[in-house]
């Protein structure tokens, strides 16, 4: 992964300009730079999801968008046809959207990969209710963090996972009702102990691997368990007779089943724009890095050190 020089051409009919401010890194990122994303990378490629700035300029028929807007970009394109990392970037008009005035700009971007994913899946999919308990494992990625700002936001219980516990009260400041070192603690039995027996309606799930087998052990009868990610290399055994002794549903999800519908989007960036504005949701900031430490800052987002979001400055 190298910055070059290049012309960034004006925008194409639907396209904005943005000279951009700062980037939010994801784990999507690095994914699809090592070939390991739902999508194989079209080489050379670029990079990002990401970035929030001003409108540079805007292309024929876009808008409610113009040159000096404060904006930020949603993650609903292909990173094989668009990639914000840079000090300039072209994205769709349907990707960028104003975002409130108050945040900052490392603050606006690390906004809509965290809390659309954590929206369409708590909100959209599982149909997260006050006193639900819900399961949320890599608790301090910004993807956990925005759970569990938003089962807060609903009067759900959280119950954050994580390796060790050196992370425990950070996540406790974060709002987590209840966290479980998963390295560290009988993983089934201290969820049964939380939720006196009960198990958890909702479990949010972006590492699979062999821990599925545990998490389906600590989920409530008709319960839902909600797959987003990959992060463990190692397989993922089907719980069947969990799945059948509880009638549970355990269901893939992807940010774009949000992003990539217009209407759901905008019921969405509804409800995050006015978390944001009330302050029931706040981006968390693991560490700033200048654009010309790109790599690096890909090296501390695999190095799993972070709490929160990884920020480049540009």
């Amino acid at each position: 992964m190298r910055l070059e020089d290049v012309d960034v051409p004006s925008p194409k009919p639907g396209e904005v300009r943005i000279a951009v401010k700062a980037l939010g890194l994801n784990r999507a990122e690095a994914m699809f730079r090592a070939g390991r994303y739902w999508e194989e990378p079209q080489l050379p490629a670029r990079l990002g999801y990401e970035a929030a700035g001003t409108v540079e300029a805007v292309g024929e028929g876009v808008q409610g968008l113009a040159p000096g807007d404060a904006v930020s970009t949603i993650p609903a394109f292909s990173q094989n046809q668009y990639g914000v990392y840079g000090e300039v970037a072209l994205a769709p008009a349907s990707a960028v959207t104003k975002h409130p005035s108050s945040l900052p700009w490392q603050e606006a971007a690390a906004v809509w990969m965290q809390y659309a994913t954590a929206y369409g899946a708590l909100i959209h999919a599982a149909r997260l209710q006050a006193g639900d308990a819900v399961l949320i494992p890599a608790a301090s990625s910004s993807v956990g963090l925005a759970a569990i700002q938003i089962a807060n936001l609903l009067g759900a219980t959280p119950i954050a996972l994580t390796r060790r516990s050196n992370k425990r009260q950070l996540l406790l400041d974060a709002g987590a009702a209840h966290v479980v070192a998963t390295e560290e603690e009988d993983l089934v039995g201290r969820v049964n102990e939380l939720t006196g027996g009960k198990g958890a309606r909702v479990t949010f799930d972006p590492v699979a691997g062999p821990t599925l087998a545990k998490l389906a052990a600590t989920a409530a009868p008709g319960g839902i368990i909600i797959e987003y990610g990959a992060l463990s290399s190692e397989p993922a055994p089907f719980p069947l007779l969990e799945v059948l002794g509880k009638s549970l549903t355990l269901r893939g999800y992807v940010l774009f089943e949000i992003t990539g519908d217009p209407a759901k989007l905008e019921v969405a960036k509804k409800f995050i724009i006015d978390g944001l504005a009330s302050g029931g949701l706040k981006p968390v900031i693991a560490k700033v890095f200048p654009l010309d430490e790109i790599v690096e800052a890909h090296r501390f987002l695999e190095s799993n050190q972070q709490f929160g979001k990884i920020v480049v400055q540009v």
